[in-house]
């Protein structure tokens, strides 16, 4: 065999290495589509790579064709593709050796209008959203820690194995897997009839009942995700009274069931982390909470311990407490002596008051005088009393005229049997009467007794009048310069003057100073 290409023995042909090949395909292609202008649907799309460059196929009903927007084509784009609109892009083809694939570069995009599906699935998120099943009021939170979780999903994809995997790591659940299929005819059908199913397990059976249900898909083109757009799989959905949450297909990839679900996860893996909590972060954050619990009582405690000691350093110890109550009672006490003693020289001299007034003669003259008071009372009353029975006589005597004799001898005798036993009460009521106005009178006189100013006066006290005989009772009512007299105990008084606080009299002051003297000293100044 000869390098270069040249034919081998017994052809003509010429004979090329892959690479030769597949340059000298890419080179016709170019050279054949150096500028086209493609009409077709977006399809696969998924936003651009992390590279920056961005991949999706077109499409019509007969055939596709791969695209490419390198990064810096991408960047200056004034449109930016959507999976299932229909576009014209602009560009060149091209192949690329590494999979004997050929592909558009697209240079430039513009919009042509939505393609058939995308119409379609408009029209029926219009016509959903219009019932309802859309409304954010209607959709629920998520239980914290569900205990069982049912998964909607292929049991033979990585779908079933990621979501197992993350929620093992994050928080081990019972896990009920409903397999269906999550592509062709007969998908959106067998996944609202599971749905379906797991809403009709009865609490307490042999069977747990889901706390959450996750329906779950790979990504795909929107042909592939179609049966999740299914009107029945949208209403079960809605209809479930389990908590729903879809993770069907990646990030940017949309289906109505994600409209209808209390929650959309952007990947599978993503639902099971919304699904469970980390056991180890909940546990660390148990022990977080538990420590600043600790911490809060210790604080606290230890707040209160010092306020304590401030309290027990401010609080003033037993002797100083007892200090001022101690020194009011010695107070008291020199005080008692001195009331006592003053009030027994005050009795002492009422009694002698009283007992000089208490001799044996005078006693028998008040005690004839009232013997004699009595007597005229009695005559008094006997003199009443033979009034009444005259008069009653005298009328026994008119009316005894018109009367038997035998029935008025008999009246008298009852009238005077009955005027016998009123006399003597009358003669009782009259001593008693007596007696209780004697004893009225004496506890009067012992009232104006003691209320009688002059006692007042022997027991040291002295009464300040003004010029006019009126009595001044507080130091206001005297000026510097103002006469008054004093009156002693006896009905003596002397006359005295105001003087100020220095003894003079030349300027007047709002309080005055008053002297005192004894009666024996002469005139007060």
């Amino acid at each position: 065999m000869s390098d270069g290409g040249f034919a081998t023995q017994g052809t003509n042909a010429a004979e090329y290495s892959v690479s030769e090949l597949s340059g000298a395909l890419r080179r016709t292609v170019e050279d054949a589509f150096g500028n086209v202008r493609v009409r077709g649907e977006i399809s696969g799309y998924r936003g651009a790579h992390a590279s920056g460059h961005a991949y999706f196929t077109l499409k019509d009903d007969r055939a596709r064709l791969d695209a490419v927007v390198w990064r810096a084509t991408f960047a200056k784009l004034a449109f930016r593709p959507e999976e299932g609109l229909e576009v014209i892009a602009i560009g060149r083809l091209t192949t690329y050796p590494g999979s004997s694939k050929y592909q558009i570069v697209i240079d430039d995009l513009k919009p042509a209008g939505a393609g058939a599906l995308m119409a379609l699935l408009n029209e029926r998120r219009l016509k959903l959203e219009a019932e309802g099943l859309f409304d954010t009021a209607r959709k629920r939170a998520l239980p914290f820690m569900p205990r069982v979780i049912g998964i909607v999903t292929s049991p033979t994809g990585a779908v079933i194995r990621d979501i197992c995997h993350r929620i093992a790591d994050r928080f081990p659940v019972h896990l009920l897997v409903w397999p269906v299929r999550v592509q062709g005819e007969t998908s959106g059908a067998e996944v609202a009839a599971a749905i379906e199913g797991f809403n009709a397990i009865q609490p307490g059976g042999k069977v747990p009942r889901p706390d959450l249900i996750i329906v779950a898909r790979g990504g795909g083109s929107l042909e592939d995700l179609w049966g999740f757009n299914d009107e029945a799989v949208v209403r079960a959905a809605a209809a479930s009274a389990i908590p729903l949450v879809s993770a069907v297909g990646h990030e940017t990839d949309w289906t109505l069931i994600d409209h209808a679900a209390d929650r959309r996860a952007p990947t599978p893996t993503g639902a099971a982390e919304m699904a469970v909590p980390v056991r180890a972060e909940l546990m660390a954050q148990v022990a977080a909470l538990h420590a600043r619990l600790r911490a809060g009582i210790s604080r606290q405690l230890q707040q209160e311990r010092r306020a304590l000691m401030a309290l027990a350093r401010a609080m003033p110890g037993a002797d100083m407490l007892l200090a001022t109550p101690r020194r009011r009672l010695d107070d008291l006490a020199v005080g008692l002596e001195r009331g006592l003693t003053a009030y027994v020289t005050g009795e002492r001299r009422r009694f002698l008051s009283a007992s000089a007034r208490l001799q044996p003669g005078r006693l028998a003259v008040m005690i004839g005088q009232k013997r004699a008071h009595l007597t005229e009372l009695a005559n008094r009353s006997d003199h009443a009393l033979s009034g009444r029975a005259s008069g009653a006589r005298n009328r026994f005597a008119s009316v005894a005229a018109g009367l038997r004799p035998s029935l008025l001898d008999h009246r008298l005798d009852n009238g005077r049997r009955r005027l016998t036993p009123v006399g003597a009460i009358l003669q009782q009521t009259w001593e008693r009467s007596a007696t209780r106005r004697t004893e009225r009178l004496a506890g009067v006189w012992r009232v104006a007794a003691s209320l009688d100013p002059r006692r007042v006066l022997e027991r040291g006290y002295a009464i300040i009048r003004d010029t006019t005989g009126q009595a001044i009772t507080r130091a206001e009512g005297l000026s510097t310069g103002q006469r008054f007299s004093v009156e002693f105990a006896g009905g003596e008084s002397r006359e005295a003057m105001a003087l100020d606080a220095e003894g003079a009299m030349a300027r007047p002051r709002r309080t005055a100073k008053t002297e005192h003297v004894k009666p024996e000293q002469g005139k007060l100044f």
